[in-house]
């Protein structure tokens, strides 16, 4: 029944901001013989196609907002869609900086938030010009950040927000989330949502993938990238 096969990217096929590597590669060349295939990504399409070196998929961005399809005679991408909503910076500003202050997050380096072209927002707990390491000591269970993942939410209701990266919340204006995307790209696909399986990693609660793994979309986990062909080998039987 299946049809089509779509990925999330970082953490399911690669490591985080980091090239496909030859092993992963294989596993879509695998995959691409019996489905086609879709990336559904947070970031902007060039990004992510790039990230891939430029591996031949079609690519949707940040949500939703963006969205590319993939040219076989240029072997680029091109934008079909690449929508930039409108922000109120300074509103997005203050409910940070009371978030900031309630929780003691009150020291930072570089901004206390950062906004996208896309209309997408970053609260970066740790400032946009932290450290790495400090980064991926601050929570790596994530529990800091559920605990108060609801609070956040509705302090930010007209956004779907997610627990991003290392320590940050990821802001996307609704409805665009990954469900929001992939069920547009079948729906102008012909794809039945029985005919998709999703693959990814980032399911949990708050997790940007989570929005697809609760919904009526196949969804396949993977928890370390490097065994995305376990993952998948179902699909190649």
């Amino acid at each position: 029944m299946i049809k089509l096969v779509a990925f999330d990217l970082d953490g399911t096929l690669t490591q985080h901001k980091t090239p496909l590597s030859d092993k992963n590669k294989a596993v879509l060349d695998a995959l691409g013989q019996r489905y086609d295939l879709l990336m559904v990504g947070a970031g902007q399409c060039m990004r992510i196609f790039n990230q891939l070196n430029q591996y031949p998929i079609d690519v949707i961005g940040n949500y939703g907002l963006q969205s590319a399809r993939y040219n076989k005679e240029t072997k680029a991408l091109d934008i079909v869609c690449d929508e930039k909503l409108p922000c109120d910076r300074a509103s997005v500003e203050e409910r940070v900086t009371m978030l900031r202050n309630k929780y003691g997050f009150t020291k930072f380096a570089g901004n206390n938030v950062e906004f996208h072209p896309s209309g997408c927002v970053t609260f970066p707990i740790l400032g946009t010009a932290a450290k790495q390491e400090d980064k991926l000591a601050f929570d790596p269970d994530r529990s800091k950040r559920r605990k108060i993942y609801a609070e956040v939410c509705e302090t930010f209701s007209e956004y779907v927000v997610f627990v991003g990266g290392s320590s940050s919340f990821d802001m996307a204006p609704k409805p665009y989330n990954k469900y929001y995307a992939l069920d547009l790209y079948c729906k102008e696909k012909g794809y039945a949502h029985d005919e998709v399986v999703f693959v990814g990693d980032d399911y949990g609660m708050g997790g940007n993938d989570e929005s697809v793994y609760v919904s009526d979309f196949g969804f396949i986990c993977v928890d370390d990238y490097e065994k995305l062909g376990d993952a998948v080998a179902p699909l190649l039987k």
